[in-house]
């Protein structure tokens, strides 16, 4: 069940966005959901710290931490009115790697995702990445392009029977039984070797849960898989992807995987992702 999410809260201009879209599903599910603000130090390069003053790093984490406070208090404000119970934090650290720590004694854990438009030491164009594969929960991105008044009530799952994409069916099983309409689409089956009939086993396990999903099959021939995918969405009028998200962690870098890597530079929707 879908009863405990955390949301990353910033300074960003689209954070309110991603609230919006963090509310509606916490009163969905009646699930309480927890603000995050992250106070960072600042990262000063070995060759410029002797000319800073600790004074002046001091006086940028006091910053930060008023700017933390405000964030949190918009935050309340905009939960208490859609009466979804909530808690504010405010944590000094990195992002990613607090987000990460806080994020396990979660259901779900919602993110933005990195605008190139946006400047601040929140827009860190790796950090969905980093959480994808560390947090152990199920992440949420939300575009940093549209609003999204709705999230599950039509959904599309990207299938390949893959344990990545095992996961992510089961991590949004609660959001699935709630939705109004699921499709899950396998994109060029025939190449993995999944059978005449690629989604019917998944299907049926959804059906034991209550989810009437419907099995579609494509062929992409020369057009990008992700491409389609989105394609596939906007044509259906999709609220909410779940997919399983590819690549592995490596000594202080993360591989991600090209379908998952276009998914992230190009949703126009909210993206779940597993890994």
């Amino acid at each position: 069940m879908l009863k405990n999410i955390l949301i990353h809260l910033d300074a960003s201009k689209r954070c309110a966005t991603r609230l919006e879209t963090a509310i509606a599903l916490a009163s969905r599910h009646n699930a309480h959901l927890t603000g995050l603000y992250v106070v960072t130090h600042p990262e000063i390069p070995p060759f410029v710290q002797a000319g800073i003053s600790a004074e002046i790093i001091d006086e940028q984490i006091r910053s930060s931490i008023e700017e933390g406070k405000k964030v949190l208090k918009e935050f309340e404000k905009a939960v208490s009115a859609q009466h979804v119970e909530f808690e504010s934090r405010l944590v000094e650290g990195r992002i990613a790697d607090t987000i990460t720590d806080q994020g396990r004694y979660f259901d779900l854990l919602v993110v933005g995702q990195y605008d190139p438009d946006e400047v601040g030491f929140y827009a860190i164009d790796d950090m969905p990445d980093r959480l994808i594969m560390s947090a152990g929960r199920p992440i949420l991105v939300v575009p940093y392009a549209g609003h999204f008044p709705t999230v599950g009530d039509n959904i599309i799952v990207s299938w390949d029977a893959s344990r990545q994409a095992t996961r992510a069916v089961n991590d949004s099983m609660s959001i699935l039984e709630a939705a109004k309409k699921v499709d899950v689409l396998s994109i060029n089956p025939e190449d993995k070797g999944l059978g005449d009939a690629p989604c019917a086993d998944i299907c049926l396990h959804m059906a034991r849960h209550g989810v009437n999903a419907t099995a579609q099959h494509i062929s992409t021939g020369d057009i990008n898989a992700a491409d389609m995918l989105l394609s596939r969405a906007a044509d259906g009028s999709a609220d909410l992807i779940v997919m399983g998200a590819y690549g592995h962690a490596r000594w202080r870098e993360i591989a991600l995987g090209g379908f998952t890597r276009h998914m992230l530079a190009h949703m126009t929707i909210p993206v779940l992702m597993s890994n």
